[in-house]
C-alpha cells in the first residue's frame, strides 16, 4: 500500500474528482507513486476526504481510461505506468502557437503529460507561476520575453530541465534553447526576395505600439533597404498606418493585417496588385486569405517536434528554427 494522501482544495473551481485524478497524476510524476504500488481503497478514500464513492470510482474509472492504473479484482487499484509531466510555459495563445503546441502534443511520448500555462508578458504572473511549479515538474519549457528580471528567475530551474523556445533573449548559453533568429534571417529573407519588393515604390514596416514582436526586426530591416536602396519608413503609431497605392508593407501582427484588409476593401485594393503585404507568422489559414497571404516565418511544427524531443530524450540542445519567406499572391 502507497502512502498516498488526497486533500480536498474546496476553495477550488476543480471538481474533486479531477482534484483526485491531478493529485494521483502529480504523485506519479514526482516518482512518490510508483509502478506497481497499490492506490487507497475507494472507501478509505470516502472515509478520509469525506467524498462521495461516485467521484472516487470517476477519479479511477478516468486513470483507467488514460491507462495510468488498472484495477485487480478483489485486490484493489494499482500504478502501471510511469509519468513524466512536462510545464509549459507560453505567451500567449494564437493561431501560430496552436501550431506549436499540436506539434508538441503530437511528437510526444504517450506517458508524457503537460501542464500549459501563459504569462501574458506579465512579470508579476511569470515569477509567480515559475516559483509555483518548481520541483513539481520533470522537465520545463519556456517561452522567455525582454525583462530584466526573467534570467534570475528562470535560474532557478536546473539547466538539465530546462528548454527556451521561439526566443533566445535572456537566456545563457548553458541552457538549451530552440529558437527563431528575429534579425539577420529576416534580412536574408528579405534580401532572397528583393526582386519582389522592389517592385513597390515604398516598403514600411508597422510596428505597433502594443506589440511585444523583438524590436531587432526594426534594424534589420533598415539596413535591407538601406542596402537595396529603397524608399521606406517604419510607423509605430495606428494613426500613421494609412495604405497608399504603390506601397508594400511588412506586418508583425495580426491585429495589423486585419487593418490593413479592412482598408484595402475600402480603397478598392487587391493584395498583389495595388498593395503588397508580407506577414509575421504563418497561420494555417493566411493561405487562403485574399487568394494567400505572404508570410515571414519561423517553422513552428518543427520547434514543437525539437522541444518534444528535448524531453524524450533529456539530452542538451542548441537548435535555431529556420526562418523562411513564403510566397504568395500578397507579393
Amino acid at each position: 500500500m502507497s502512502n498516498f494522501k488526497f486533500a480536498v482544495d474546496k476553495n477550488s473551481n476543480v471538481l474533486i474528482f479531477q482534484q483526485l485524478v491531478d493529485a494521483i497524476v502529480n504523485s506519479i510524476s514526482q516518482n512518490q507513486l510508483k509502478s506497481g504500488e497499490m492506490l487507497p481503497s475507494v472507501n478509505q478514500i470516502m472515509n478520509e476526504c469525506q467524498v462521495s464513492r461516485d467521484t472516487v470510482f470517476k477519479a479511477y474509472a478516468e486513470l483507467k481510461k488514460r491507462g495510468v492504473v488498472e484495477s485487480v479484482p478483489n485486490r484493489g487499484y494499482f500504478v502501471v505506468k510511469n509519468i513524466t509531466k512536462v510545464f509549459l510555459f507560453l505567451d500567449t495563445f494564437k493561431a501560430y502557437k496552436e501550431v506549436l503546441y499540436g506539434s508538441f502534443l503530437k511528437n510526444l511520448p504517450k506517458n508524457i503529460g503537460i501542464d500549459l500555462h501563459f504569462h501574458h508578458y506579465n512579470i508579476d504572473v511569470f515569477e509567480k507561476i515559475i516559483l509555483d511549479s518548481i520541483g513539481r515538474y520533470s522537465k520545463y519549457i519556456i517561452m522567455n520575453f525582454d525583462h530584466p528580471k526573467v534570467q534570475k528567475i528562470i535560474k532557478k530551474i536546473p539547466n538539465d530541465q530546462l528548454l527556451i523556445i521561439d526566443w533566445k533573449i535572456n537566456s545563457e548559453e548553458n541552457q538549451s534553447a530552440v529558437y527563431q533568429d528575429f534579425g539577420e534571417a529576416v534580412y536574408s529573407c528579405l534580401k532572397t526576395n528583393a526582386d519582389k519588393i522592389l517592385r513597390y515604390n515604398k516598403f514600411t514596416l508597422y510596428y505597433p505600439e502594443f506589440t511585444y514582436h523583438p524590436k531587432i526586426i526594426i534594424n534589420y530591416f533598415e539596413k535591407f533597404c538601406a542596402e537595396s536602396k529603397i524608399n521606406h519608413h517604419v510607423i509605430f503609431n495606428s494613426e500613421q498606418f494609412i495604405i497608399k497605392e504603390g506601397g508594400v508593407y511588412l506586418l508583425v501582427s495580426d491585429r495589423t493585417l486585419a487593418n490593413f484588409l479592412d482598408q484595402c476593401a475600402e480603397h478598392g485594393f487587391e493584395p498583389g496588385r495595388e498593395v503588397g503585404v508580407i506577414s509575421y507568422n504563418e497561420t494555417p489559414m493566411k493561405k487562403y486569405v485574399k487568394n494567400g497571404i505572404t508570410v515571414l516565418s519561423t517553422n513552428f511544427e518543427l520547434m514543437g517536434q525539437k522541444a518534444a524531443e528535448f524531453v524524450a530524450s533529456g539530452k542538451p540542445v542548441q537548435f535555431e528554427v529556420p526562418t523562411s519567406l513564403k510566397l504568395r499572391s500578397s507579393l
